[in-house]
C-alpha cells in the first residue's frame, strides 16, 4: 500500500540533494535513489557517460521475463537562479505543497514511481513482466549524456515505456516534431550611400521572414496539439552602418504535427527563399520526427483505467514541444508521457507541487502496473 508519510520524505530528500543542469552532476542524488532501490532487493546499475553524470537502472523481475515495461522519469534540474524566495533545496511544505526546485519537474514523478515500487515490493505484487527503472541524467539538456547514449548502445531495452515527465495526470500520446536550422543569405557590398550597386543580404532575409509568417499552409488537423509554427529565433548581419550588407543569417524552430515531413517543410523553404535569391545556404542543426500513439494502445487505455479506477480524472493530451518520447520512436519502442507535476510550475522559482496529486500519482502507478497487458 502506498505510504503518503514516506512519499513526503522521498520527495524531501530528492529535492535536497542538488542536481542542476547546468553545470550537471547527478551523482548524488543517483546514490540515493540507487541507494533506495537496493534496499528494496531490485538490482540495480548505474551507468555514467561523462563524470558524475549518473544514470540509474534497475529491473523488478516479473513472472514472464519475456516482456518488459519501462519507467523513465529524470533526475536533473534547471539551475534555480536568483529568483526564488524560499530556499531552492530545502523542500518546504506549506499546506499541500510542497516547494523546491524538480518539485514539479521531474523529482516528485521520481519520488511517486520509488513510492509506486516500494508499495509492490511490499504488497508481493508479482507483475506479469519486467519492470525497468531508468532515472536518467541530462534531460534538461537534451539526453546526451542519459537516455540517448543508453538506448543508441542498447543498454536499455524495453518493449514499451511510460516517460514520467508531465502535469496534471496528462497522457501524452502524441507531439509535434521539430526542426532547427540556419539560413544564410549572401548579397553584395557596397557604400551605404550608394546602397542601388549592392545587394542588401538583410533585407532579402526580412521579406524571406515575411513571407514564411504569411503563407497558409495546408497542413493535417490534429485535435490534440495547435498549428504548425514557425519562430525565427536568431538573426544577425552585416558590418557597419553604412555599408550595404553582403551577408545575413537567421535561424528556424519549425514545429510541425504527425502526417508532416521535415523533408517537405525544407523543399518548401527552398522555393520560398528562392524567390528572392539564388545565393544562399540551409545549414540543418537537428530535426525530431514527430509522434503519435494511438489511444487505443494498451499503455494508454490501461492508465486511463487506473485513473478512473481512483476517481483522477486523465486528461489524453499532446505536446507542442519535443520530450523523449520521440527517442522512442526511433527504437519502434511505443511510449508515452504521464507525470502528477503542476502545470506552469516546471523551470518556475518557488516552483511547488500538490502532496496530494504526488500520492494519488504514486497510487495510479501501482494500479497501472498490477494490470498491465501486452498485446499478444
Amino acid at each position: 500500500m502506498v505510504n503518503k508519510k514516506r512519499l513526503i520524505k522521498t520527495v524531501q530528500k530528492l529535492i535536497s540533494l542538488d542536481s542542476q543542469n547546468p553545470p550537471g552532476d547527478e551523482s548524488r542524488v543517483a546514490g540515493f535513489v540507487g541507494g533506495y532501490l537496493k534496499a528494496l532487493g531490485l538490482k540495480v546499475k548505474t551507468y555514467a557517460f561523462g563524470r558524475k553524470r549518473a544514470n540509474v537502472l534497475a529491473i523488478l523481475e516479473g513472472k514472464n521475463r519475456a516482456k518488459s515495461l519501462l519507467l523513465t522519469p529524470h533526475l536533473d534540474t534547471v539551475p534555480a537562479g536568483k529568483s526564488w524566495k524560499k530556499s531552492p533545496f530545502c523542500a518546504k511544505i506549506i499546506g499541500n505543497r510542497i516547494y523546491g526546485l524538480g518539485a514539479t519537474d521531474c523529482k516528485g514523478n521520481l519520488a511517486s514511481l520509488l513510492e509506486a515500487i516500494n508499495a509492490l515490493v511490499e504488497d508481493e505484487a508479482g507483475l506479469d513482466y519486467n519492470l525497468i527503472f531508468a532515472a536518467t541524467a541530462d534531460e534538461e539538456s537534451g539526453s546526451g549524456l542519459g537516455l540517448v547514449p543508453l538506448l543508441k548502445r542498447r543498454i536499455l531495452k524495453a518493449d514499451a515505456a511510460v516517460v514520467l515527465d508531465a502535469d496534471n495526470f496528462e497522457i501524452v500520446i502524441t507531439q509535434k516534431g521539430l526542426m532547427h536550422l540556419k539560413v544564410r543569405i549572401y548579397g553584395k557590398k557596397a557604400h551605404g550611400a550608394y546602397p542601388w550597386l549592392g545587394v542588401n543580404a538583410i533585407e532579402i532575409a526580412a521579406k524571406v521572414i515575411v513571407d514564411l509568417k504569411k503563407q497558409n499552409k495546408i497542413f493535417p488537423k490534429n485535435k490534440y496539439l495547435h498549428q504548425p509554427t514557425i519562430n525565427t529565433g536568431t538573426i544577425k548581419g552585416g558590418d557597419k552602418v553604412n555599408v550595404v550588407s553582403d551577408w545575413c543569417e537567421f535561424e528556424l524552430d519549425f514545429r510541425f504535427l504527425p502526417g508532416s515531413s521535415a523533408k517537405a517543410l525544407l523543399s518548401s523553404l527552398r522555393k520560398t527563399i528562392a524567390k528572392y535569391t539564388k545565393n544562399f545556404k540551409i545549414e540543418i542543426q537537428g530535426i525530431q520526427k514527430p509522434y503519435y500513439i494511438d489511444p487505443r494502445h494498451p499503455l494508454v487505455s490501461s492508465l486511463v483505467s487506473a485513473m478512473k479506477s481512483l476517481k483522477v480524472k486523465p486528461r489524453i493530451s499532446g505536446s507542442e514541444g519535443a520530450t523523449v518520447i520521440s527517442f522512442f520512436k526511433e527504437r519502434n519502442i511505443p511510449a508515452i508521457a504521464t507525470g502528477f507535476g503542476t502545470e506552469g510550475c516546471a523551470h518556475i522559482a518557488d516552483e511547488y507541487a500538490y502532496l496530494g496529486n504526488l500520492y494519488n500519482g504514486a497510487r495510479v502507478l501501482v494500479e497501472f502496473l498490477k494490470k498491465y497487458k501486452f498485446d499478444t
